[in-house]
């Protein structure tokens, strides 16, 4: 499966999308418009086996609902992950069996050699 979850109006995402190109045989899913299932959250969970990893602590909810002052479990993350798609971390790209997380160079260089190998 060649996968990315990422928000369209996300000016990093779209950055990250246009330098993975050519991305042939990718499915794109924005998350704001087509929300996660619980499989989908699940899935990405068996490959990075952490929901904390796919969790934002970025994201502006994180310090509005106090959550950054709190000890929050497994559980807790997917659950945050399902209730409000900005909780998690952008992008996620699935590549046969492989998850990348989040923006940072190295994560994103190594999908662009995982995709394009």
């Amino acid at each position: 499966m060649k996968k990315i979850y990422h928000l369209s109006t996300c000016d990093t995402c779209q950055r990250i999308i246009k330098e993975l190109q050519p991305l042939d045989g990718f499915e794109l899913q924005d998350i704001k418009t087509e929300a996660m299932t619980i499989g989908q959250v699940e899935e990405m969970h068996q490959l990075s086996k952490s929901y904390e990893a796919l969790f934002s602590k970025r994201a502006r909810l994180y310090r509005e609902k106090g959550l950054n002052k709190k000890q929050l479990s497994e559980t807790d993350f997917k659950n945050l992950i399902l209730e409000h798609y900005t909780f998690l971390k952008r992008p996620v790209i699935l590549i046969d069996g492989q998850i990348f997380i989040g923006n940072s160079k190295k994560v994103v260089e190594a999908a662009k050699a995982a995709i394009h190998s």
